[in-house]
């Protein structure tokens, strides 16, 4: 049985937290929790109670080296602030633990590269959590690619739709400042871009992105007219009748969480939208030309009336496109099997001289469109063989970022960004 330590016990630990105590708990055991807050540390082993399993022991972010020497875990899995990822994976790799993270591995390419010497250093491995390629559609359209089903993919279209309940909720949340996130380009895009990369077999060569902040923070809430303004949702009367407001009091997760967690970090997790403060961007496009010569025009925005995505590949043989609609939701706060569920999906063939046809695929149930259930079992069950490939190690986890980093330079530098340029590529090649 294999032990885990995690470090980062907010929203996203919960996935994690549930599988290991509950459905894997005869081939995994948490042993410890480890965070800057002891508050979200008890409601970890709260959640751990609820699925039958002991409870792990709770260390301070100051005690990280001396949890793993005393509890000896196998496996850090790391799910804190994204500028941190880096910090807790190569100091859990120096000492002599593999690595489970969420994404995005990291921020910058900095901190990429502290992670690629780290590993090749101590010959340990990180494993990268993209759901997304498990998610049983996703899958499909890997397999249909690969089958040569369009034959020599050309160009793609993708875009993807953040509603104003999910997009929204990276705006209220320490995400919102680049600092930490590396903005969605990185945070969220990050998905996106490891699907393409996962889909096409192939990296990006160049990047040109364009992006700004055109509907949250507050001076486009002034501009729209708006004048009633609160810097939190929580004690302010001026955020009740607000649709985008976050009543924490009203959710017991949320509460659990973070209002009465409050106290000991100052972390407010209903931050409004339209205040001040907010530096990364909400409306995004992207042009990227692939090293197999394919061309991607992507766009992003987050204050959209659903949530999904549509994609279109143009190949030499036909066309296929894929639309995609999720149920959308605010992380931790509600069912975390629902969480990204699948509303409905097509995946429609168009042949050049025959008639389209629809893709048969198996509708993923849980959170991620079936996605997350399919990982978990991939990361905390027996070994399988996966002809798909779809378990992400450090390097998918690095390309994966650096569409997002080289779209932040270009929109910062107002130029094309070559990926040549980068020393994690040739370091990669190698």
């Amino acid at each position: 049985m294999k032990k885990y330590a995690l470090v980062g016990t907010g929203g996203r630990a919960g996935m994690y937290i549930a599988a290991i105590g509950g459905q894997w708990k005869e081939t995994a055991t948490l042993v410890a929790f480890c965070d800057t807050n002891h508050t979200r540390m008890h409601y970890a082993n709260q959640l751990l109670k609820n699925e039958g399993a002991a409870p792990a022991s709770t260390w301070h972010a100051s005690q990280f080296e001396e949890m793993i020497r005393e509890t000896r875990p196998d496996v850090i899995i790391v799910t804190t602030v994204d500028r941190t990822h880096d910090d807790y994976i190569v100091r859990a790799l120096y000492a002599g633990c593999d690595v489970i993270t969420e994404k995005p591995m990291t921020i910058d390419e900095q901190r990429a590269l502290r992670i690629l010497d780290a590993i090749e250093e101590t010959g340990r491995q990180v494993r990268v959590t993209f759901n997304y390629r498990y998610a049983p559609h996703h899958s499909k359209v890997r397999e249909l690619l690969m089958n040569g089903t369009i034959g020599e993919v050309n160009s793609v279209h993708f875009e993807w739709l953040l509603n104003t309940e999910h997009g929204a909720d990276y705006f209220r949340r320490w995400h919102r400042e680049k600092r930490n996130s590396g903005g969605l380009l990185v945070h969220k895009s990050t998905h996106h871009f490891d699907l393409m990369n996962f889909w096409l077999g192939s990296y990006p060569q160049r990047v040109y992105a364009e992006g700004g902040l055109r509907f949250y923070g507050k001076e486009n809430a002034e501009r729209r007219g708006i004048t009633q303004f609160y810097p939190r949702a929580h004690g302010y009367a001026a955020a009740k009748e607000d649709p985008f407001a976050l009543h924490m009091e009203d959710n017991p997760q949320l509460k659990a969480l973070y209002l009465d967690a409050e106290h000991e970090d100052n972390y407010f997790r209903d931050q409004s939208v339209f205040s001040d403060g907010i530096t990364i961007e909400d409306t995004m496009s992207v042009l990227v030309k692939y090293q197999n010569q394919v061309q991607l025009t992507y766009s992003l925005n987050a204050y959209l009336p659903w949530e999904g995505l549509n994609v279109v590949f143009n190949g030499s043989e036909g066309r296929l496109e894929m639309k995609l609609v999720e149920k959308s939701y605010v992380n931790a706060g509600g069912d975390r099997a629902s969480e990204g569920s699948l509303e409905g999906c097509d995946i429609t063939v168009f042949p050049m001289f025959a008639a389209p046809w629809k893709a048969e695929f198996a509708i993923g149930e849980g959170g991620h469109g079936g996605g997350d259930n399919a990982m978990l079992a991939d990361l905390f069950g027996p070994a399988t063989h996966d002809p798909l490939q779809r378990a992400a190690d450090h390097r998918a986890g690095a390309m994966s970022i650096l569409t997002g980093i080289a779209g932040n330079i270009s929109m910062q530098q107002q130029r094309p960004v070559n990926f040549k340029a980068f020393e994690l590529v040739s370091r990669l090649k190698k």
